[in-house]
């Protein structure tokens, strides 16, 4: 096991575990969260035996997305916003390519930017408990990296209403429309079906899938491109700013604000 700042990395003969470990702040994406998570993706295409990578948080959080308290620190707010956006950027599109199946376990809250990491996933299995949403609109942004893969995985409307209205969906609103692939009170056993199904495919098989499968619904560089562009765009906006300082500030998120 390896413990990092952010993750909790468990290796097991065929598979590994990356925990999001940090509920000091929600299991947040910074920098440290992001260079770790990167880490711990070389470990595993650096063993051959491995077939799968797990990414999972605590039963009360999965993941919450931006840490937009670090996000309002810096002296050039367009260069951090354009570094922190290609590197997400980057993450998401490494695990739908990488030749390993990537499986979401979800026991609580997705948020912003943990959207991503979930639709990025080839499975995602999670309890009747997790929530899922995009509150990115309330902040003056939008989800831009995230919607490609979103879109992908669950369609236009469901994509875009999520997006306008902000509003979280139930588990059982994800597995209806396709965000989550299983539905149980026992994250674990989906996990143990799993694992018994992947030992029988070999990563060569996995990744030639992966390759087709985006080849007929690609997510090329003018897309990633053009996410960033916007983010960046929108980060360096001042109300937005305005918004980060305050959280940084007070703590109180925009939509608990009067």
């Amino acid at each position: 096991m390896i413990d990092d700042t952010a993750l909790t990395v468990t290796e097991a003969p065929d598979h590994l575990v990356v925990r999001f470990d940090r509920p000091d702040n929600d299991n947040a994406i910074d920098s440290v969260f992001l260079t770790e998570l990167d880490r711990a993706l070389d470990r595993t295409l650096a063993v051959p035996e491995h077939r799968m990578v797990v990414l999972t948080g605590t039963t009360e959080t999965f993941c919450t997305g931006m840490d937009f308290a670090s996000g309002s620190v810096g002296a050039d707010p367009r260069e951090a916003a354009m570094d922190g956006g290609r590197r997400y950027a980057d993450l998401l599109y490494r695990l739908a390519t990488m030749p390993r199946m990537v499986v979401s376990l979800v026991e609580g809250t997705v948020m912003g930017g943990g959207m991503g990491l979930v639709a990025a996933s080839d499975l995602v299995c999670a309890t009747p408990s997790s929530r899922y949403s995009l509150p990115e609109a309330l902040w003056g942004l939008l989800p831009c990296t995230v919607l490609p893969y979103l879109m992908r995985k669950v369609g236009f409307q469901a994509a875009h209403a999520m997006t306008l209205t902000t509003l979280p969906i139930t588990g059982e609103r994800a597995h209806h429309i396709g965000l989550v692939d299983e539905l149980d009170t026992e994250v674990a056993g989906c996990l143990r079906r799993l694992r018994i199904r992947a030992r029988r495919i070999a990563p060569a098989t996995v990744a030639a899938a992966k390759e087709y499968s985006n080849r007929l619904s690609p997510i090329g560089p003018e897309v990633r491109q053009a996410a960033v562009d916007r983010f960046v765009d929108l980060m360096v906006d001042g109300s937005v700013r305005d918004r980060f300082e305050a959280f940084a500030r007070d703590r109180v998120p925009p939509w608990e604000s009067r």
